[in-house]
């Protein structure tokens, strides 16, 4: 049997977006066809701080503002980790994101991980959303 996660409802989905201020992207880079950067930028249009990480980038500027390596190098408060990484990175991320104070997991359309639930429901983090599009969720509220 393959493994399918179970996304909480729409009203929770809809409260932590709008109950979130600051959107850490993980996989975010400069390139601006992506994915990451089309959505990110789309947040940050609608008021969002974006965060962005990626270490091979760290220390540089992305959507104006600078690369972290990693999640636990951020010092503000994170309301959601938007990842934008390969299924298989999704259980390192999940690690990261536990020794953060970090809110909401938030995987990106097509991707989930058993393993990463595991370990996020281990450390008693039950805010996740996997295989899900932040921009298209958040444009279905307005």
């Amino acid at each position: 049997m393959t493994y399918h996660f179970q996304n909480p409802d729409q009203e929770t989905i809809k409260n932590y977006i709008s109950s979130s201020k600051t959107i850490a992207v993980v996989g975010l880079s400069n390139r601006t066809e992506t994915a990451a950067y089309k959505v990110a930028k789309v947040m940050q249009d609608a008021g969002y701080t974006i965060l962005p990480v990626n270490p091979r980038l760290a220390g540089e500027q992305i959507l104006g503002e600078t690369v972290y390596a990693r999640l636990q190098d951020i010092t503000e408060p994170i309301d959601i980790v938007d990842v934008f990484r390969r299924s298989e990175f999704l259980p390192d991320v999940a690690r990261d994101f536990v020794a953060t104070n970090a809110r909401i997991f938030w995987a990106q359309l097509g991707l989930e991980s058993e393993e990463a639930e595991t370990i996020l429901r281990q450390h008693g983090v039950d805010d996740i959303v996997m295989n899900k599009c932040l921009k298209i969720e958040y444009q279905a509220l307005n």
